[in-house]
């Protein structure tokens, strides 16, 4: 039990019935050929990964016996369905799954399991389990939204947060001493991952940072510089992915001749020069600092950006994550230079939420490291990924802190990412 950190189980039960309004708001219109679609590499069939979540819902908070062992599952033969440790990606269209009705059935059946359990007996292991699962249904409600940008879905019916007309944001860099700083979550730090865990400390060089996201407006300078052409912008890799795509500019992106469009979901809209630029890999965004004379954050200079020496929970202090705040948990992007109200100190705005960012460090163990129990999380993929920070609009609020480490391949542009750069030679 000790392995168990004391949480509420009053917000666990808050965030497993939140978690499955948002799953059922970005699935509630998918159906027919939509619940498998093409088979690609970067995305799961709908239906495969609606039983996924209450697989693993009922496989940690429901199934888990005290010696390890698991109970039956409440759907015939989920273990060879649904275990994404197990079932190769490439067979998930070919399985014999539940159809619609009973897949959201089940995961109907499952979470009310674990609602009545945190009613009824308030253990940290179940508390800690719950949200976990809560944690990782947020994750696949993203990975939905996402989905539906890469297979040309028409937008989620999600209400979106007024970000126009903006004040206007500061551009230009803010400066960082730097100096001696904790990074990652402290024990007392409530529900983790245990990429984050523990807090170290590690030596900041003094730094400066852009206050802003790089913008359509800029990387377009960078396109039409013939910057995808230029091999000595690019890394080794990075230039063997630009030549195996052939990609001339970034995915979802097209020239017409009234300007330049990009892809929302399943229409084409002019190119909003004043958002962020999203949907670039960690390739693309470092060929484009090359371009620009500068560099990426490393995630310890982005989490000191956030959090400061006093190691604040948010960019702005200790305040929840609201629309006032960050863009988070909406349907559309947001300005660079909307939502004042989430700057740090030092006046740089959208850390969290908007895109999430790219930064220039490998995804590595932190000192000490030891996995969770659900091992498969973080461990399996040290040394083979790059890593993001900040959460995107598709994040859920209750989902984000500072020291949250997301993780993808660095050809990975289908998420909603983008980035900031920092000054070289700082």
């Amino acid at each position: 039990m000790d392995r168990f950190p004391s949480l509420d189980p009053g917000r666990a039960r808050e965030h497993l019935v939140a978690a499955r309004a948002r799953l059922d708001a970005l699935t509630r219109d998918v159906g027919g050929a939509q619940l498998f679609g093409p088979k690609l590499d970067i995305v799961n069939p709908f239906l495969w990964e609606l039983g996924h979540v209450a697989w693993f819902q009922e496989r940690w908070c429901v199934r888990l016996r005290d010696d390890g062992t698991l109970g039956p599952s409440l759907l015939d033969g989920a273990d060879a369905l649904y275990d994404s440790s197990a079932v190769a990606h490439w067979t998930r269209w070919h399985l014999p799954l539940a159809d619609l009705v009973r897949t959201r059935r089940y995961l109907a059946e499952v979470l009310g399991h674990v609602l009545d359990a945190l009613d009824t007996r308030v253990e940290p292991r179940l508390v800690y389990f719950a949200e976990l699962s809560a944690a990782h249904e947020d994750m696949h409600c993203e990975a939905f939204h996402y989905m539906r940008q890469t297979l040309g879905y028409p937008a989620p019916a999600l209400d979106a947060d007024a970000h126009r007309p903006t004040a206007g944001g500061e551009a230009g860099d803010a400066v960082f001493a730097g100096g001696e700083f904790t990074l990652g979550a402290s024990p007392d730090s409530g529900f983790v991952h245990d990429n984050e865990k523990w807090a170290h400390p590690v030596r900041v060089a003094p730094f400066r940072m852009a206050r802003l996201a790089v913008t359509n407006r800029e990387f377009n300078r960078f396109v039409e510089a013939g910057g995808y052409a230029q091999r000595s912008l690019w890394s080794e890799a990075g230039w063997r992915w630009r030549t195996a795509t052939g990609y001339e500019g970034p995915r979802y992106w097209r020239l017409t001749p009234d300007g330049w469009e990009q892809r929302r979901f399943d229409r084409w809209v002019p190119l909003i020069d004043d958002e962020p630029v999203a949907h670039v890999n960690w390739f693309e965004a470092d060929a484009y600092c090359r371009f620009a004379g500068r560099r990426l954050p490393t995630e310890a200079e982005w989490e000191f950006a956030a959090q400061g020496s006093d190691k604040r929970r948010f960019p702005w202090g200790p305040a929840q994550a609201d629309a006032q705040r960050a863009n988070l948990e909406g349907a559309a992007l947001a300005p660079v230079s909307a939502i004042a109200a989430g700057d740090t100190p030092e006046g740089v705005r959208q850390l969290m939420g908007n895109v999430w960012e790219w930064t220039a460090s490998d995804f590595l163990a932190y000192p000490g490291f030891a996995p969770d129990p659900y091992e498969d999380y973080s461990q399996p993929w040290f040394g083979t990924r790059k890593v993001l920070r900040g959460g995107s609009f598709a994040s859920p609020r209750r989902m984000l802190r500072a020291t949250w480490r997301n993780f993808f391949t660095p050809d990975r542009g289908d998420v909603f990412a983008g980035f900031r750069t920092c000054a070289k030679g700082e």
